[in-house]
């Protein structure tokens, strides 16, 4: 049975990856696609619906992401949010100016009148007043005779509007986020009653066409991964593993930077469930090549090159091999990722040395990457219907550089040795407390910075660290986790008294946005 299927074309939003994460929790799928695909293959996808994302341009600016007016001859129902909505109303020859009155953040939208002739289906069982979450600076003037204004705000007389013989609605507010009051009710109304979609996006479906699709594409031939130990690899060789058996070959690269006995409990975890792993100890050529780096993007482009260099050694060790797997997510293609050659709308936050770089050698494999469009939690959820260890399900994210990254400044041995003892600590009481399920990813960072401190009565000059913990649904938001002053208190003690090397503990209260979860 073939999917039905939203298209976001994104336009740089912050919240494009949210809007995908809504409408998927309704059971219908949804995929985020650059918005200057063409008419073609969007036609391809046979969407179902298609949303206008936001973005931070101005349509009245040169070269600002522009679509094809013929979107709105293919007769499929359309939804334009932020930027989105004020792309269509300049399309159809509305005027947009920048806004006297900037709205950011709370705002009640007011419903207009509609007679029963012509139905506000988008609004469908709202109340005329409820909160929404503004966020622009441009604002329309005035639009087509072929819309009619379905909302307002005190400060904006055109806070949505729809055609009044077609299925395109828009609004200015962002229904996407948790402080919109009925953000999910428009979604429903807009994915159901507009678009007429049926809930028939499951997991276990996917997971079963994920098996057979490998199964067909592959048939008797070998595949290499690049085993990290995390959820998304360990799901990844599940599912290729489900589908070929031993034909599946995993190569785990100790980097040295990996926490503390990390290779002993990825070795046992993959007897356990029965993948045959080569571990490759390369720590002290992982080290020689940070000598001296203190950029964090160097540091990252340095690690993933040498990862790649042993992976395609040991790979070139095994025989007839024709497929490269890795265990891509959603975030890593979109963090990775500059969405359009003509307009950079969001730039490269990090590099993943999972999602590009490989060389020619590697490049004439082919690549199999089931979960590259699962969200992290899609990805955890695959794993509990699969019956993967708890140990392995509600681990949090290890980032592929490890501790590398986590140590700010030149690396080397000495402040390995601190962040793991550190991070080992953490790890524990993160356990006794029955912290660490309920927090989404939780870790120390080194700093090149000392401070003076007192123990037995005698100076000390050593490093400041910070702890971070963070609660996120999807990896792409996050807020840091409320954690209790006993708690805090206790991490501290234990680390400056445990680690020889680390006098002060500081904690991160910073949101993603406007900062990473990873500080580098």
């Amino acid at each position: 049975m073939k999917k039905d299927l939203i298209l976001i074309l994104d336009f740089g939003s912050q919240y494009s990856h949210i809007i995908a994460r809504r409408i998927r929790d309704f059971g219908v799928y949804a995929l985020l696609c650059c918005y200057d695909i063409s008419i073609s293959h969007i036609l391809s996808k046979k969407p179902k619906g298609i949303i206008l994302s936001g973005g931070p341009s101005s349509v009245y600016d040169n070269n600002s992401p522009l679509i094809s007016k013929n979107i709105f001859q293919l007769n499929i129902p359309i939804l334009g949010i932020c930027y989105g909505m004020q792309l269509i109303s300049f399309l159809f020859g509305g005027k947009i100016e920048k806004s006297k009155y900037k709205e950011y953040g709370k705002s009640f939208l007011i419903i207009n009148h509609l007679n029963n002739i012509n139905k506000n289906l988008l609004f469908y069982g709202i109340p005329k007043k409820s909160i929404v979450w503004m966020s622009h600076f441009d604002e329309i003037k005035n639009i087509s005779k072929e819309f009619q204004i379905i909302g307002h705000t005190s400060s904006c007389p055109i806070a949505a509007f729809k055609h009044k013989n077609k299925d395109i609605y828009a609004v200015q507010f962002h229904p996407e986020v948790k402080n919109t009051e009925f953000g999910i009710s428009i979604f429903k109304n807009f994915v159901f009653h507009i678009c007429k979609c049926n809930t028939n996006w499951k997991l276990d479906n996917f997971v079963q066409n994920a098996i057979d699709n490998i199964k067909k594409r592959v048939s008797k031939k070998k595949v290499i991964l690049g085993f990290s130990g995390g959820v998304d690899s360990f799901v990844t060789a599940y599912i290729i593993h489900k589908a070929i058996g031993n034909s599946l070959n995993c190569i785990f690269v100790d980097t040295g930077f990996l926490l503390e006995k990390e290779k002993e409990k990825v070795s046992f975890l993959c007897k356990k469930m029965n993948f045959s792993i080569r571990i490759i100890d390369a720590k002290n050529h992982f080290l020689s090549k940070l000598d001296g780096i203190i950029d964090p993007e160097i540091k990252r482009k340095i690690i993933g090159k040498e990862f790649i260099s042993i992976f395609q050694k040991e790979s070139e060790k095994i025989k007839d091999v024709e497929f490269l797997a890795q265990g891509t997510i959603y975030s890593d293609v979109i963090e990775s990722s500059i969405f359009s050659k003509k307009n950079r709308l969001r730039e490269s936050i990090k590099s993943h040395h999972n999602v590009g770089g490989l060389p020619k050698k590697l490049m004439k494999l082919k690549l199999i990457e089931p979960l590259k469009e699962l969200f992290k939690d899609e990805v955890r959820e695959i794993g509990k219907k699969l019956g993967l260890p708890k140990e392995i399900l509600y681990r949090h994210p290890f980032p592929g550089p490890g501790l590398s990254i986590r140590i700010i400044g030149e690396v080397n041995e000495k402040k390995i040795f601190i962040l793991k003892k550190a991070e080992s600590i953490l790890l524990q009481e993160l356990k006794n407390d029955n912290v660490y399920n309920n927090v989404s990813q939780a870790f120390i960072i080194l700093l090149p910075v000392k401070s003076v401190g007192i123990m037995g009565d005698k100076r000390t000059y050593e490093h400041v660290a910070v702890l971070r913990v963070t609660n996120t649904e999807d990896f792409m938001t996050a807020t840091f986790s409320h954690l209790s002053y006993d708690f805090l208190e206790k991490i501290s003690n234990r680390i400056i008294n445990e680690v020889d090397g680390i006098n002060r503990i500081v904690y991160d209260i910073t949101s993603k946005p406007p900062s990473t979860i990873e500080w580098e």
